[in-house]
């Protein structure tokens, strides 16, 4: 199935651009992450990305109109030879079958070689069914050097085999698929709860300290510590509203098809 790249204005020149993966997977840690990169940062659209291999569902949105699953990249450039410019990728969904999956990742390394990406870094969940407070963070990849760069002076852990099983979905395929491009890339996994109602909110904050270093990236982490708090405040009132739910006669069974459904 063809992926559709639709350019917001004119392509611009980016100083060895870093890819940042963050679409929707387990605990949603990498679009927490993108989603909050895009907005502090004020990155502008570069492209809409569009395929009828999307899901066959449409959104309801705050004005209670209907919108359809949309991807998209983001840049952010910064005017300094010095620096790195960023591109970033998020969505409210990504391809869910295997064929469509490697097409879409091969469909994003074409841009990444188009702007000259220098790396690529995927984020993502590890679902467990208990968390400690402090989420670990672990880091693969197909390039040694970049894993020793970003484990390097950083609480991510680089031993993970046997902790890690099969990584599913963009935030696996683009390393794998990178690895024949020669492309070096990584993925950061924080540890989170393996629930579909379940967002790996202070998993993310441990990605983003190790973004913000190693990056140089100027983020107000008490503006992400507010943004936290009141995610968590929104999913307790959830909670809430599925337990009186599930008080109303709702069975267990039934409860577990709403859920699967609305995520």
């Amino acid at each position: 199935m063809k992926w559709e790249f639709t350019l917001n204005g004119k392509l611009p020149k980016l100083n060895k651009p870093i890819l940042i993966e963050g679409l929707p997977g387990i605990g949603n840690v990498g679009k927490v992450i993108a989603d909050f990169l895009i907005d502090e940062l004020e990155a502008k659209k570069l492209y809409d990305i569009f395929s009828y291999s999307l899901p066959h569902s449409v959104f309801v949105n705050e004005k209670n109109m209907v919108e359809l699953p949309s991807i998209s990249m983001h840049y952010l450039k910064y005017n300094n030879s010095k620096k790195n410019d960023l591109i970033l990728l998020t969505g409210d969904v990504q391809p869910l079958d295997e064929e469509n999956s490697y097409a879409f990742c091969e469909s994003i390394l074409d841009v990444a070689q188009k702007l000259k990406c220098k790396e690529i870094i995927t984020l993502g969940g590890i679902g467990l069914q208990d968390v400690s407070k402090v989420p670990k963070v672990y880091c693969t990849g197909n390039d040694k050097k970049m894993i020793a760069e970003y484990t390097k002076d950083t609480k991510a852990i680089k031993e993970l085999h046997g902790v890690v099983g099969p990584i599913v979905g963009a935030s696996g395929l683009l390393l794998g698929l990178g690895a024949k491009r020669k492309i070096p890339a990584i993925a950061l996994l924080a540890e989170t709860i393996g629930h579909p109602m379940y967002l790996g909110i202070k998993g993310s904050r441990e990605i983003m300290k190790i973004l913000v270093k190693k990056l140089k990236l100027k983020i107000d982490m008490k503006e992400l510590d507010k943004e936290i708090k009141k995610i968590e405040k929104e999913m307790l009132k959830t909670t809430q509203e599925l337990t009186q739910i599930s008080q109303d006669g709702v069975d267990q069974k039934a409860k577990k098809k709403t859920v699967s459904y609305i995520g």
